[in-house]
């Protein structure tokens, strides 16, 4: 059997990349061994324009923004599902530093941060003392979603291999498939890849906890240190933690411990804690992502390095580098992984 390209991953960035590549005509097969705690599949689905605690605007995010939107409501629509809803951040001022420096970016980042009309309707909720802001536009994508019905429909195009890729030689062979080119998207595995292993990854550990909380509106995404996102099945994502120095990927308790402490604080209402979940991220250490072929082994690619702004860089990204493969079109020099030319041919 030949295909064009192999993609080894169906993630955020596996699914986005084999749509890109489909609907451009190209034969796709992709293999994916379904790792149930992949980032992907933990990942809360928050495409937020600020960040940090000097409340600056994310990378490109100008770009990325409509892009995103753009894109999840064509994948959504060819799938027949929602994939992605605006869903505003209340940022609860944690303390009046926090306060007074989003008061100090809100003229410059007006387009992205305002004052709610009612600071004080959200007291039933929550306990604060120094005041809300809020972060607008955000977005909320549903990533299981996405992920479980491309799933399918790559499955009917017979496009799908549910096994754990293997690297055979320096041929883009798997088994009896021949591809053109092997693209790899394939998060943490990425790690050890030997074509791409001397790339700048920066391992790092998240972790959530999964809440029921009865009566609090799903209007919004809420945050005070903690981030309450709305979640599948009426449930709330609670989270998450950059961790860059951990030994293991278990769920740890300090972590409950944590979110409850700070839970019991904040929130006024009852929750009920029904899951506590933890991943690796394939993060990097420049914060940008690795898109593009191989400087000598061009027969193999790499698609990867999202990090915790995979859902905004997915998207973008998977059609610059299908522009590229398709029909030559330059990448992004900031995100190509040409710029590691000199570490990748050693």
């Amino acid at each position: 059997m030949e295909v064009d390209y192999i993609i080894v991953g169906q993630g955020i960035s596996g699914s986005f990349l084999s749509w890109n590549l489909i609907n451009a005509g190209m034969k796709v097969m992709v293999i994916d061994d379904a790792h149930p705690f992949s980032a992907s599949k933990v990942a809360s689905g928050v495409i937020n324009p600020v960040t940090g605690r000097r409340i600056v605007t994310t990378w490109m995010i100008d770009q990325l923004l409509p892009f995103a939107l753009d894109a999840y409501t064509a994948f959504g629509n060819q799938m027949g599902v929602d994939l992605i809803q605006q869903k505003n951040i209340l940022d609860f001022h944690p303390t009046p530093q926090m306060k007074l420096a989003f008061e100090d970016r809100q003229p410059e980042a007006s387009v992205y941060l305002r004052v709610p009309e009612n600071e004080t309707s959200y007291s039933a909720l929550f306990n604060y003392y120094f005041g809300v802001g809020e972060i607008h536009p955000c977005y909320l994508i549903d990533v299981q979603c996405l992920i479980d019905n491309w799933r399918i429909e790559l499955k009917k195009m017979n496009a799908l291999i549910e096994a754990r890729f293997t690297l055979e030689g320096n041929e883009p062979v798997y088994k009896d498939i021949k591809a053109k080119k092997i693209i790899f998207c394939d998060g943490c595995n990425g790690f050890d890849n030997p074509y791409f292993k001397l790339l700048p990854y920066a391992k790092n550990k998240g972790e959530a906890i999964i809440v029921s909380i009865d009566g609090l509106p799903r209007t919004h995404i809420y945050k005070q240190g903690l981030t309450l996102v709305p979640w599948k099945e009426n449930l709330w994502w609670v989270g998450s933690t950059y961790e860059w120095n951990f030994t293991d990927l278990n769920p740890s308790p300090s972590f409950r411990l944590k979110v409850e402490q700070q839970l019991n604080q904040w929130l006024k209402m009852p929750y009920t804690i029904v899951d506590h979940l933890a991943s690796e991220r394939p993060a990097n250490m420049e914060r940008r992502p690795f898109v593009g072929l191989h400087p000598i082994h061009k027969q193999f690619g790499i698609f990867n390095g999202m990090g915790t702004k995979g859902c905004s860089l997915a998207p973008f990204f998977a059609k610059q580098f299908t522009d590229f493969l398709v029909e030559g079109t330059p990448i992004l020099p900031l995100a190509d992984v040409a710029r590691f030319q000199k570490v990748l041919s050693r």
